[in-house]
């Protein structure tokens, strides 16, 4: 049997398929782990994924509203965006959660660091609890159409139960954030 920390997987020959500021995309000619010849394909990330949960004393929240242009549909999710590979993932943080909602926090616990969909892609994540939150002016780039809702967490966890929110980033940081408050770690 094959040791699972060795890589199985051997490339024979890759090829640039596409390359822009936020990702490029290599196509392989592999030999799978069954010994077959095979082809894959890899989105590589060029930024990592920034995601930030609000929480203030009151235990509410506040998502961050927008239509998905790759889903073709709206979605609500927790303030995230992209962070550039050389800076700290918490000032990158600090930067989405002021420029999406207007908020500054002045407590910061990293919760949750993830790979967002390694079957396809490298890109890798690190999400945040924010506290002591004030309010200051939002500063959105020019391609976001957001709109801001503050809600009780305990509505936006029902909202990941339900199913109403499906945003990898958004789901895994309001389940871990249930798992910590009701630890009292948070």
């Amino acid at each position: 049997m094959h040791h699972p920390e060795n890589n199985p997987w051997k490339i024979t020959s890759e090829k640039a398929i596409y390359d822009n500021p936020w990702i490029n995309v290599t196509e392989y000619q592999i030999i799978n782990p069954s010994g077959n010849p095979g082809i894959y394909g890899k989105v590589h990330f060029k930024n990592l994924a920034i995601g930030v949960l609000p929480l203030d004393d009151e235990l509410n929240t506040y998502l961050v509203g927008q239509y998905r242009f790759t889903l073709n549909q709206y979605s609500w999710e927790i303030p995230e965006g992209g962070g550039q590979i050389g800076v700290s993932p918490l000032d990158s943080a600090k930067r989405e959660l002021l420029e999406e909602t207007g908020l500054k926090a002045s407590q910061w616990t990293e919760i949750q660091q993830l790979h967002l969909s390694n079957s396809v892609s490298d890109e890798w994540g690190v999400i945040y609890v924010a506290r002591g939150l004030t309010q200051h002016e939002a500063e959105p780039e020019d391609t976001e159409q957001l709109i801001v809702k503050k809600a009780p967490f305990a509505q936006v966890y029902q909202m990941v139960c339900d199913g109403q929110i499906t945003d990898s980033m958004t789901v895994a940081a309001v389940l871990k954030v249930k798992l910590l408050l009701a630890e009292n770690r948070l």
